[in-house]
């Protein structure tokens, strides 16, 4: 199962990469002189047009039947059968094993991968005073 990203917040790193390359664009065309940061702009567009088409490509997380992964380049892995605790706090999901934690940040997910999400965590069968699901069941 992919967790997708937020089709909102897509949208919100194409427009400042369109942003940042229209004030590149403008300042190249009424500055006076060559300035080393009119560039920045243009750095500023590439990076946002870089991570609009690696998270519009690359979903948030992979989940499988045994684990569960951040999509980065260094994202963490954890096991489903490991996990012993799950924290709601300000938006995320904190899941805990023994050795590890890994957070998740639920506002970036689309909803209908967050629903999805919630279904899998709910199916862990941890403890009721482990997890945030108990008073759904």
């Amino acid at each position: 199962m992919k967790i997708k990203y937020k089709k909102k917040l897509l949208k919100q790193y194409l427009f400042f990469a369109i942003l940042w390359s229209v004030l590149g664009l403008l300042n190249l065309k009424y500055s006076d002189g060559n300035n080393w940061f009119l560039y920045g702009y243009f750095i500023l567009a590439i990076l946002y047009c870089f991570a609009y088409f690696y998270e519009k490509r690359n979903p948030y997380l992979i989940v499988d039947n045994k684990s569960i992964k951040k999509n980065f380049p260094f994202g963490k892995k954890i096991n489903l059968s490991e996990v012993i605790w799950i924290k709601k706090f300000a938006g995320e999901y904190i899941l805990k094993t023994e050795k590890d934690e890994m957070t998740i940040n639920t506002e970036v997910i689309d909803e209908n991968s967050l629903t999805e999400l919630n279904r899998l965590l709910e199916k862990l069968n941890l403890p009721p005073d482990k997890t945030p699901f108990a008073n759904n069941a």
